[in-house]
């Protein structure tokens, strides 16, 4: 059986980023997801359609088809008086809750004495990817 929407996928994977493996799962249990559900990113998930088990593959995922390209509007400047007893520095995920409940992460990107910029983007926005994937099973 060859890997269609509404198929059960289990995958393996590598993921790289200009050359480094960022993640993997190769030496755990094997995701399992529908196919055509987005459950994974768009990219990957037409990637591999019609392969079968057994096969392995090399996919080549543009940012634009991964997390998006990054959005200069995602970056907000705060005064720092709102990050009160948080030890600042960049790079640092901070989370939140949103209005609607939803959890909300963003990157601390700049620290001056006055303010805090954070990035609302997701870390690998604007990034292409490559992968390299083994399917187990379709069902």
């Amino acid at each position: 059986m060859k890997v269609s929407k509404n198929s059960v996928v289990s995958m393996s994977y590598e993921v790289s980023l200009n050359g480094e493996i960022i993640d993997s799962n190769k030496d755990k249990e094997p995701i399992k997801f529908v196919h055509g559900t987005k459950e994974i990113i768009p990219g990957l998930e037409d990637g591999i359609v019609g392969m079968e088990a057994g096969e392995t593959k090399e996919i080549k995922v543009l940012a634009k088809d991964a997390y998006g390209e990054h959005d200069p509007k995602l970056t907000e400047t705060l005064p720092i008086s709102d990050f009160e007893g948080i030890d600042l520095e960049i790079g640092l995920v901070l989370e939140a809750d949103g209005e609607k409940g939803e959890l909300i992460k963003a990157t601390v990107t700049e620290v001056t004495k006055e303010s805090v910029t954070v990035d609302y983007n997701h870390p690998l926005a604007g990034c292409d990817l490559d992968f390299k994937v083994t399917i187990h099973s379709v069902l």
